[in-house]
């Protein structure tokens, strides 16, 4: 099983490292109060439902259980995360998150495409910042996480691993794993490729390289998590994925398309993103198609671990090429080829030897 997508090609290994998604369930901890609430259900069944609801409501525990995968698993660094209050979840303070957030409560364009953040909090000894529950307001979601850009990687990152230039036997497993033809003769005769080879290579391996923008996970509602997607590379292949995510509804891609249209205009129009290098970040496409009633659909931008202030003598405007040193990131390329492909989701064919679930969008 893999959430019902065929899959395109073959099963490649984990490339993303600490980058990647972790889809793995709740912990058992977060189990608890569902638990105590059924025994209450079965020792008293004349209490009202209303009561219940409202108990399911406002237990935090209940919502992350109730969700099972949360959007925050979908933005990976599994254990970072922890419930809250009602409607919003705990991650794990990083500086360079945690000044972007603050910076963020300051530019109005921003506030209206991410999500609400509400400031730090300690807990267990620990840092976290309070971000609001992008999922509270569906009742059986679907996810995407996108990841935006034409690189995923930092160029401190890239200058780093050069300067202490290490071969590394892990990442060329790694690579051999999904493309044993990649590594030149001397890499395969070291069984071993260097970091930087490695971070560019895996970039080329999806449509991050091409279409400024990759699928790092889905999680379709009642269904288990998909994260196979890492050569998922045409417009094509990108396509028939995310038809068969929004399970052929031409409201739900309506909806999406208009509010990523939003997004790209609030982009262009925020200081804090002209402003920064902004890498590793994500758009999580969320929908709802209730059994009754109009869909629901949204989209935000979440992710700024990586995101770095520019100098003030460098400007970039996100969509021209990366050539090391201009500090280009290819956000609003992505974007604009995101918005392009849900503009002709309908027409644009399945790749090779697939097809679609049904004829056209509904």
């Amino acid at each position: 099983e893999n959430g019902g997508f065929p899959p395109i090609m073959p099963k490649p290994c984990s490339v993303g490292g600490a980058d990647g998604i972790d889809f793995s369930d709740t912990s058992s901890d977060e189990e608890l109060p569902m638990r105590s609430l059924v025994a209450a259900m079965r020792g008293n069944k004349s209490k009202s439902w209303g009561l219940i609801k409202q108990v399911v409501h406002w237990s935090p525990f209940v919502q992350v259980y109730k969700k099972k995968y949360p959007w925050v698993q979908l933005a990976g660094h599994n254990g970072a995360f922890k419930p809250c209050d009602n409607g919003t979840i705990l991650k794990k303070l990083t500086p360079k998150e945690f000044t972007c957030l603050t910076d963020i409560l300051n530019d109005e364009h921003m506030l209206d495409i991410t999500p609400k953040f509400h400031g730090k909090v300690e807990k267990d000894g620990e840092e976290y910042v309070k971000l609001q529950d992008l999922l509270a307001e569906f009742d059986n979601p679907s996810v995407c996480d996108i990841k935006m850009g034409t690189r995923t990687y930092l160029e401190e990152e890239l200058a780093k691993a050069r300067e202490k230039l290490v071969m590394r036997k892990d990442m060329y497993e790694k690579m051999v794993k999904v493309d044993d033809k990649e590594p030149t003769e001397e890499e395969h005769q070291l069984r071993a490729v260097s970091k930087p080879r490695y971070m560019q290579w895996r970039e080329k391996l999806s449509s991050t390289a091409t279409l400024g923008f990759r699928i790092d996970g889905i999680k379709q509602a009642d269904r288990d998590p998909d994260k196979n997607f890492k050569t998922v590379r045409s417009e094509q292949e990108v396509a028939y994925v995310l038809r068969k995510h929004i399970d052929y509804k031409e409201e739900t891609r309506l909806k999406l398309l208009e509010r990523l249209k939003e997004i790209r205009g609030t982009l262009e129009k925020s200081h804090f993103f002209k402003r920064h290098e902004v890498i590793g970040s994500s758009l999580l496409l969320v929908h709802d198609q209730p059994t009754e009633g109009v869909a629901k659909a949204n989209v935000w931008m979440i992710d700024f671990g990586k995101t770095t202030p520019l100098l003030e003598s460098e400007t970039v405007n996100h969509r021209n090429s990366w050539v090391e040193g201009n500090r280009e990131d290819g956000f609003l390329f992505g974007l604009d080829n995101l918005v392009n492909l849900f503009e002709n989701l309908d027409t644009i064919p399945p790749p090779d030897g697939l097809q679609d679930g049904q004829q056209s969008m509904s």
